[in-house]
């Protein structure tokens, strides 16, 4: 490892601290749902959404560009399920506030950019590896 590249943790990592808080924020609406709104919608919401933050734990352990490159991908797809599907049909039946749904949109922004940054860089870093082989 170069001297000028440092190790972050992944509780470190501030993509990974945001998919948690919005892990926090889904749980907050789940908790307040009845037991049929909890099984019909709020499993999959919860589901969903605590998936983006796991699939960026899992990609970011992995070792290999194309395989932490996957784990991005599908943790980006899991946010735009979680949210903009689940969510936004939550806001929609009036189970998610409107101060809810637009702090979880703002966040599910910037893990989006985040994300893509990541896929990015990931990507880049296996070209910059490629050239030195």
């Amino acid at each position: 490892m170069e001297a000028n590249k440092k190790f972050i943790p992944l509780q470190e990592l501030e993509v990974y601290r945001m998919t948690r808080r919005l892990s926090s924020m889904a749980w907050v609406i789940y908790q307040r749902l009845a037991f049929q709104q909890r099984k019909v919608w709020g499993d999959q919401m919860l589901e969903s959404v605590d998936s983006v933050g796991a699939n960026v734990a899992e990609g970011y352990a992995r070792f290999h560009f194309s395989e932490k490159a996957r784990f991005y991908y599908i943790s980006r797809a899991s946010l735009s399920e979680g949210v903009d599907h689940w969510i936004d049909l939550g806001f929609e039946r009036g189970v998610v506030f409107d101060q809810e749904f637009e702090q979880i949109n703002k966040i599910k922004f910037d893990i989006q950019v985040r994300l893509n940054n990541m896929i990015k860089s990931t990507y880049a870093a296996k070209e910059q590896l490629s050239g030195k082989l």
